[in-house]
């Protein structure tokens, strides 16, 4: 972050200043057990604990009342932080990369920072951390950046119409990619045409001489170009830029041919899953929309690792177990992605596939219709055992039962922890997956765990 006083963060969110002007030069930050020294503290009131309460020893805090630290205090500080970042943003020389989707946009994220932080730099890229994507993540991302900073990389996500809007007003984008139009929160949007034109609120944000990204072969996404004034790229099996004859290593890893125009480079990722192509080939849209050119892109692409935990991770326990941990969301577009990938890592080589499954959250009238489908496509892609974690789950093993294959209900992490340990062996590949609020993470280092020793593959 670059240096302003608290006196002048005060005047621009319209706040006032109680206690010393002190000058914050570090980032702001909402959790005061991880605090930065010189930093803001933004204190948040939630529904179970007030961040007023959290200030003491804290350098300078943005809040609603005072605190025993130098204060700003608003009506409002979530909002407040957003101006802040835009004040910041505009006085930085920055290329704002934002992407959003119901799936895929931290995977593109992800890859899109490696990529740039590879041709440009360490230091010249921010990104967002893990997935925070929302109205406090994303100011919190931009004021992360400084006079170094020369490409600023913003996940984004939205819970309704509107929201989008919002934080392209906090981080107007020059480069922006819409990956896709699925399932996840369709229960908060109410359908999936509402989620179209959420999504699409990010392409409308960008100026005459942006650069819009949208994925070709999603329908709901390739129908958004007429609603920005930018220069419209396409991804996918018919855009612009294609990824062509993909094919998956042991580890059901993608290798493909990155193709645009008469040119081409081949890919080897290092992550799991055929749907990482499609995360790659967007990241690589955006990149090349950068000024990046093809065969650099292509390159580092095959040099980038995993940054957020918990998504495709695949470990091998000491004796030889395989687990794919994607334990951190989940809706039934990527439950499909990740079983596929779990075939994809088993079945070749004849190990027998453990797909542990729990509940998706926030599909509202599509919750049983959405885990039925995810059971019947782990019965169609031949997965040998579903375990299905939790009453809120049960729709998954009325789905599996359809088809072949072994169906074990329990009650709880504990009880599905417990089933894999005892029966799960050295040549089986367990995936485990589900959204975030049922933790199954859990499960994966449990499982893990039980072994002595354990490597990551």
């Amino acid at each position: 972050m670059i240096p302003l006083p608290l006196s002048v963060i005060a005047e621009v969110v319209g706040g006032t200043l109680h206690g010393d002007d002190v000058t914050v030069s570090a980032p702001a930050y909402v959790d005061s057990r991880t605090p930065l020294a010189d930093g803001l503290f933004v204190a948040v009131v939630g529904e179970r604990v007030d961040g007023h309460d959290y200030a003491d020893g804290a350098h300078a805090v943005l809040g609603s009342r005072p605190t025993t630290a130098p204060t700003v205090v608003v009506a409002d500080p979530v909002a407040a932080l957003g101006r802040l970042a835009r004040h910041v943003l505009d006085r930085l020389d920055v290329t704002v990369l934002a992407m959003t989707g119901s799936q895929g946009k931290t995977g593109t994220k992800d890859y899109l920072a490696a990529v740039l932080r590879t041709l440009a730099g360490e230091a010249a890229v921010v990104a967002t951390a893990a997935n925070n994507n929302n109205e406090l993540g994303v100011p919190l991302t931009v004021l992360r950046a400084d006079a170094g900073t020369r490409f600023l990389v913003v996940e984004m996500g939205a819970r309704g119409v509107g929201h989008l809007s919002y934080l392209c007003d906090i981080a107007p984008p020059s480069i922006a990619a819409v990956l896709n139009v699925g399932t996840a929160h369709v229960g908060e949007f109410g359908g999936r045409d509402q989620i179209a034109r959420a999504k699409g609120e990010l392409v409308e944000a960008l100026p005459a001489d942006g650069t819009a990204v949208l994925n070709a072969d999603d329908p709901l996404v390739a129908a958004m170009a007429p609603r920005t004034r930018a220069r419209v790229v396409t991804f996918g099996e018919s855009g612009d830029l294609r990824s062509r004859d993909v094919h998956l290593d042991d580890l059901g890893r993608p290798g493909f041919v990155l193709e645009h125009d008469d040119r081409s480079a081949p890919v080897q990722l290092l992550q799991t899953g055929l749907h990482q192509a499609a995360n790659a080939t967007a990241a690589a849209a955006m990149a090349m929309a950068a000024g990046f050119a093809l065969a650099d892109v292509a390159r580092a692409l095959g040099e980038a690792t995993s940054a957020s935990r918990w998504r495709m991770e695949v470990h091998q326990r000491a004796d030889g177990l395989t687990v794919i941990n994607d334990s951190y969301n989940a809706n039934p577009d990527s439950m499909r992605a990740a079983l596929e990938a779990l075939v994809a890592v088993g079945g070749p080589r004849g190990r027998r596939t453990v797909a542990v499954l729990g509940e998706m959250r926030e599909l509202g009238d599509e919750h049983d219709a959405g885990h039925r489908a995810v059971g019947a496509d782990a019965a169609r892609l031949g997965v040998d055992v579903v375990v299905v974690v939790g009453e809120a789950a049960s729709g998954i093993a009325e789905g599996a039962r359809a088809g072949a294959g072994e169906v074990i209900v329990t009650a709880g992490r504990d009880e599905a922890t417990a089933w894999v340990r005892q029966n799960a062996g050295a040549e089986d590949v367990v995936l485990v997956k589900a959204s975030r609020g049922a933790a199954l993470e859990v499960v994966a280092e449990a499982i893990l765990m039980s072994s002595t020793e354990e490597t990551t593959a």
